[in-house]
């Protein structure tokens, strides 16, 4: 009977030490993939810079799973005000968009985009008025030819109701006057594309966004550089916005901390056609005060 005691508890005892062994185990696993989870989803035109700032910041810190998805200004602020997403990202301010709570939202700038006019390179056009543009939008000069240009049909392309490019584009290049019905696209990447391979095509896009496949069309005389968007003198830009409902965890402050540091602010966002916050000579309100930093 004694035998028969000892190895009946040597067993328990195996079974013991192989249980915990097994939820040791278990806990290791959960601790190397655990970490902060962030989905950041929004506008197409401040994409580009948050997916290079999570490219280097999940490479220091690959405990984050980090997830960016456009969609359009719209979509991000009514996501993240809705508590579906972590960030909303958006070229406006959420006050101008109808069905969101500000009060609810904490903004936090990260760059300034500058966005322009662009045609297909066939057109033979690098200036117009702002008066032009805004006639060629509502669809009032419908032929190149009518402001120096080829002869050739204009084709409007426009973005999606709920784009932050769209409603800087209006308010601030168009005098808020409402596009002709044309064509809209919800991707930044796409109107690129249209634009290039279709004659007689004109859009707007962030600066990140154009290379020589373009023409982008000075305004008035005034072209679309950093040092003119510093100083207000080209006046078509936004302040790249990551909305969060209310203040942040400790883990997304991280982030959006790293989005503000010398790191991101001097390389990528540089780099990719942004401004950097710290550049800017001016600060602009949400109503258009322009104020001298």
């Amino acid at each position: 009977m004694k035998k028969v005691y000892l190895v009946a508890t040597a067993v328990a005892a195996t079974l013991l030490l192989a249980a915990c062994g097994n939820g040791s185990a278990k806990t290791g696993e959960e601790n190397k993939t655990s970490g902060a989870k962030i989905t950041a989803v929004g506008s197409t035109a401040l994409q580009p810079l948050v997916e290079a700032a999570k490219d280097s910041f999940t490479t220091e810190n690959p405990n984050y799973q980090i997830t960016v998805q456009g969609g359009g200004s719209g979509t991000g602020l009514s996501q993240v005000a809705a508590g579906a997403v972590t960030i909303g990202n958006s070229d406006v301010f959420a006050e101008e968009k109808d069905g969101v709570d500000a009060k609810e939202l904490v903004d936090h700038k990260v760059a300034v985009v500058g966005m322009a006019p662009v045609v297909n390179k066939d057109v033979a056009v690098k200036n117009i008025s702002q008066q032009q543009l805004i006639d060629i939008f509502t669809g009032k000069i419908t032929n190149w030819k009518e402001v120096g240009g080829k002869d050739e049909k204009i084709a409007v392309v426009n973005r999606a109701s709920g784009s932050g490019t769209r409603a800087t584009f209006e308010k601030w290049g168009l005098d808020g006057a409402t596009p002709v019905q044309s064509q809209e696209q919800d991707s930044s990447g796409t109107v690129k594309k249209i634009v290039a391979e279709t004659p007689g095509a004109i859009s707007y896009l962030a600066l990140s966004y154009i290379d020589d496949s373009l023409q982008e069309l000075s305004v008035d005389n005034v072209t679309p550089t950093p040092e003119n968007i510093e100083t207000n003198k080209w006046k078509i830009w936004s302040y790249e916005h990551m909305y969060t409902k209310g203040e942040p965890d400790k883990d997304v402050k991280k982030f959006l901390d790293y989005l503000l540091t010398d790191e991101i602010q001097n390389g990528p966002v540089k780099e990719l056609g942004y401004l950097p916050i710290t550049t800017m000579k001016i600060e602009r309100s949400v109503d258009g005060k322009v104020t001298n930093k």
